[in-house]
């Protein structure tokens, strides 16, 4: 672990490799687990403004949960989630044959709305953890996840280049710029 501004960052996510490979797990990470994706305050106020334009990219299960529970819901270890289909599915995902994908993403890669999903499931496979005076930053490993870790070990991704993009937003790119120099010097030290 290091401290890296207000994070203390896990070396997991220098060190780790990982790659999406959607061909292979299907998108599990959208229809498995016991929580929906966690939210922000932030977060909760943006799917209720967008919820109306993302609601005719989303499946009949979906609308039911979401007109049902809220565009969000407080889940039982008191967190801010997506709302969930029976239990299951986040109720925002979509089904591309049997590959589950984001309602959200979809209508932002439309143009439909200007935000692309929820920070939580941008990072994946990091988790952040916001605490009073800092945040945790570190490598969730999820066995559904193997496929991801065999093909960034392939193609020699680490994660925090995986989700460059997601960091950036979470954290803006002077952190990121850090964070590289960080990587930098531990892969020189060995």
């Amino acid at each position: 672990m290091f401290q890296l501004g207000k994070t203390i960052v896990s070396e997991d996510i220098l060190e780790k490799d990982f790659v999406c490979n959607l061909s292979a797990c299907h998108g599990a990470c959208c229809v498995d687990g016991d929580a929906g994706a966690p939210l922000s305050k932030e977060e909760t106020k943006i799917l209720e403004e967008i919820y109306p334009k993302v609601k005719p990219f989303l499946r009949k299960e979906g609308i039911e949960a979401i007109e049902r529970l809220g565009t969000w819901v407080v889940g039982t270890d008191q967190d801010l989630e997506t709302p969930l289909i029976d239990n299951k599915d986040c109720a925002y995902v979509i089904f591309d044959g049997k590959t589950a994908l984001c309602g959200i993403e979809q209508a932002y890669n439309q143009g439909i709305v200007d935000w692309k999903k929820p920070v939580s499931c941008h990072l994946y496979p990091i988790r952040v953890k916001d605490f009073s005076t800092f945040a945790a930053v570190n490598y969730d490993r999820w066995d559904i996840c193997n496929d991801a870790c065999t093909l960034g070990k392939e193609l020699q991704v680490p994660v925090y280049k995986f989700v460059k993009e997601a960091l950036i937003r979470k954290f803006g790119t002077e952190w990121y710029a850090d964070l590289e120099k960080v990587a930098e010097e531990l892969k020189n030290e060995k």
